[in-house]
């Protein structure tokens, strides 16, 4: 059964680099119970053409595939790309391998073989891993990640503007009723007046992107959300 943390991993996608077709399938498996998409390579020459087209949010590799490495293939990702979280399997435990993991800024280094345990730890890591309180649970299996401007249900993202972000996380950081003069002064643009017409288009254009019935009004004063499930990560 999947625990709280983990549940929030259906906001998420996963590419996972392994040689070794057996273990491959069966961990691809395993994560396509968790995450939003999971796609898979068999090497480092796959793998880097299947994360500039996905840009996945974790990657789980190997360190060897033949005469390619995992560190060699993250190592070009690091160039770049500072934020995409990695995981590294390996049955070496050499020293120098670790050292070399440890500069790329890894989530978790699983010594293999790969276990239930060892995997589920790495995969609360990396739930764990974001931090200033940006992706919020709404409700069951949605979720709303403030970096991206997107609230996600597991299967169809929804983008935000930038008003429907700001007050989306004002809304589920407060857990309390957003009135509409702070609506008015905290998210709506200086050069522009918050009409009542403006107002009412804005929250129907954002009850569209959001769980059914989440957004509640009080009449005459603001709004506010209607779940005890709120959390953040």
């Amino acid at each position: 059964m999947k625990n709280n943390s983990l549940s929030k991993l259906c906001a998420f996608t996963v590419l996972y680099v392994e040689d070794e077709d057996g273990i491959r399938n069966n961990i691809e498996e395993i994560l396509k119970h968790f995450f939003k998409e999971v796609y898979s390579a068999k090497n480092c020459s796959e793998a880097s053409i299947k994360y500039l087209q996905f840009k996945p949010d974790l990657i789980i590799t190997d360190i060897r595939m033949g005469n390619e490495t995992g560190i060699d293939f993250i190592k070009k990702i690091r160039q770049t790309d500072s934020k995409t979280r990695v995981i590294i399997t390996s049955a070496y435990t050499d020293l120098e391998y670790l050292l070399k993991a440890t500069e790329l800024h890894l989530v978790k280094y699983i010594v293999k073989p790969i276990t239930n345990d060892n995997l589920i730890e790495a995969l609360e890591l990396f739930v764990k891993s974001f931090d200033d309180n940006k992706i919020y649970t709404l409700t069951q299996n949605w979720f709303f990640d403030y970096t991206k401007s997107i609230v996600s249900n597991g299967n169809e993202d929804f983008l935000l503007t930038k008003k429907e972000a700001m007050f989306l996380k004002l809304l589920v950081s407060k857990n309390r009723i957003i009135t509409y003069e702070e609506l008015e002064n905290s998210i709506w643009d200086d050069d522009s007046v918050m009409t009542a017409n403006a107002m009412r288009l804005f929250i129907k254009n954002l009850r569209k992107k959001l769980p059914e019935n989440f957004l509640k009004n009080v009449q005459g004063i603001g709004y506010y959300h209607d779940t005890k499930a709120i959390s953040e990560l």
